[in-house]
């Protein structure tokens, strides 16, 4: 053994990068990792890979800045695959490090131990880019290299590579190779002006934020406000302007109101969305005819609904570059329009409220009593697709995490990861039976670590969405009723505090005595005791 090998080198690159800690699962073949960070109180052990690169995602979306996931190679790599796919969904900064097999061996399908050949093109489908650690003297050019990447737009997750005897391989403290990150694209003086004279001429103007508008919150409100835009967000976007702002409509541009707003809308402004399949009912969503679309990626510049002007740029900077030739200007804008937008606001929201019944009274618990600035992590689970993703308002972006990519059971891990990011507030967590019970050993880690977090355990005895499509398209349940967990002794069983809510008259109590605690809590609402809602909540996918 050194004094100084692969996890100092790991920890410098976390320190330079201002991460506190990462997420992951002890290995034979990341030991050397696993042991410098836990040396250095910057590891936290995870229960499952897959939940490692989750805690990892949601401690980025956070901080705004790297999360650090460290699994094993093979099986390890495999499991992690899957969180990789959601981290790339959402462009998340996650620096994925897997070990890998004695460098000597690689490439070679002699049986090694945990040996997966060909794993590097698992790590580039599910990745920005994948790298392998091919000497001792390359690893800090590799690491530095990956983390840039991965905060390079558009960002995206990144996995290396590194065989666990080049980790115990002596480094020396040179000055790292810091490379600058890659420029986005600038939007040009023509295609600005161009977009200009369509928001000048609009008469009844939409602005649509998505996931690529978190940054450019100041400029996304003076936008707003200068052209008194209703605001339709992606479930990513919310947040971008506070939803307690009577211009913005929210995540629900499927809802009948908003539809027709859209319908009579002459001009579509869109920052950075990519409006997917699940905000537009597969795309069926009619948008205006004229179309200025500005994102990051110059490759989603009118992949699913055409621009008439495309601006490729960071959002705050193009965004600024239109107010420019906006400010000081008189535009068309009907009178009445922006009226129009709060009035479609209202409208949603009650007939969200109708839909939802006795729900709405647990959405506005959590609201009164979270503070603004608390990370609400939602799995995917009925309540999340319903209100949780929509009437439960967002006030910043860094508060929305949630699986993008549509996966079951990351939402407590994504807490955990959270939770770490932001130790000064509580945490809430909204999952169902279901979900939990996919990565049910991360219950142990939350008691492990003892984060100030409320996990709200939505209990209806299997996968409630799915059950939902197949009672309303009259098909035989199948799959979808399971047996859960008794959660009251599950809880018990490492130590955390448990309260059973039956009723919703019960749920505040419930909510501020576990917030009161100051520690992990875990709040079970028994939703085959509350009514049901008066409206089933069926997903926007097709039915054949």
């Amino acid at each position: 053994m050194v004094d100084r090998h692969g996890g100092d080198l790991l920890i410098e690159l976390m320190c330079e990068y201002d991460v506190r800690v990462a997420f992951g699962v002890a290995s034979v073949h990341n030991l050397p990792l696993v042991e410098a960070l836990d040396r250095e109180g910057m590891f936290v052990a995870v229960r499952h890979e897959a939940a490692a690169v989750n805690a990892a995602d949601a401690y980025s979306r956070v901080s705004g800045g790297l999360g650090v996931a460290i699994t094993s190679t093979g099986t390890g790599a495999g499991n992690a695959a899957g969180s990789m796919v959601e981290a790339q969904a959402a462009g998340s900064r996650v620096l994925h490090i897997t070990g890998q097999i004695e460098s000597a061996y690689l490439n070679q399908d002699r049986g090694m131990l945990h040996d997966t050949p060909r794993q590097t093109d698992l790590l580039r489908a599910v990745s920005k880019s994948a790298k392998t650690v091919l000497s001792a003297e390359g690893a800090r050019r590799v690491l530095w290299a990956a983390a840039a990447e991965a905060l390079a737009a558009p960002q995206g997750p990144v996995s290396v590579e590194w065989p666990y005897d080049l980790q115990y391989a002596a480094q020396t403290a040179e000055t790292p190779m810091h490379r600058a990150l890659a420029q986005p694209p600038v939007a040009s003086d023509a295609a600005l002006d161009e977009a200009a004279e369509l928001v000048l001429a609009a008469r009844r103007p939409v602005l649509w934020i998505g996931g690529g508008g978190r940054g450019a919150r100041a400029e996304l409100l003076e936008l707003a406000e200068l052209l008194g835009l209703p605001v339709l967000t992606s479930n990513a976007g919310r947040g971008s302007i506070r939803e307690d702002h009577e211009q913005v409509i929210g995540n629900y541009a499927t809802y009948p109101d908003a539809r027709e707003l859209l319908a009579a809308a002459d001009l579509l402004i869109g920052v950075g969305t990519h409006y997917r399949a699940s905000e537009t009912a597969n795309f069926a969503l009619a948008m205006p005819g004229k179309h200025v679309q500005i994102d990051v990626d110059p490759l989603a510049l009118g992949r699913n609904y055409p621009a008439t002007v495309g601006l490729a740029g960071d959002a705050a900077v193009t965004v600024e570059g239109l107010l420019k030739r906006l400010r000081g200007w008189e535009t068309a804008r009907e009178p009445d329009w922006t009226a129009r937008g709060t009035s479609t606001r209202h409208a949603v929201r009650k007939d969200q409220r109708s839909a939802i019944g006795q729900y709405a009274q647990l959405c506005d618990s959590l609201r009164l009593h979270l503070p603004e600035d608390s990370v609400i992590a939602r799995d995917v689970t009925v309540p999340s697709s319903t209100w949780g993703n929509r009437l439960l308002e967002i006030y910043d972006p860094a508060t929305n995490v949630y699986p993008l990519g549509g996966g079951i059971g990351q939402g407590l891990a994504m807490g955990i990861g959270a939770a770490a990011a932001q130790r000064d507030q509580p945490t809430a967590v909204i999952a169902g039976d279901g979900g939990v019970s996919v990565h049910i050993g991360e219950i142990a880690t939350l008691a492990e670590q003892s984060p100030w977090l409320i996990l709200i355990v939505f209990n209806d005895g299997g996968y409630g969405v799915l059950r939902s499509m197949q009672d309303v398209h009259g098909k035989r349940r199948a799959g979808v009723d399971l047996l859960a967990f008794d959660f009251a002794r599950l809880a018990a069983s490492v130590g955390l505090e448990h309260r059973l809510v039956r009723a919703a008259d019960d749920f505040d109590d419930a909510l501020s005595e576990a917030l009161s605690a100051r520690r992990p809590f875990v709040v079970e609402v028994d939703m085959t005791a509350l009514a049901p809602m008066p409206k089933p909540f069926v997903p926007p996918l097709p039915v054949f």
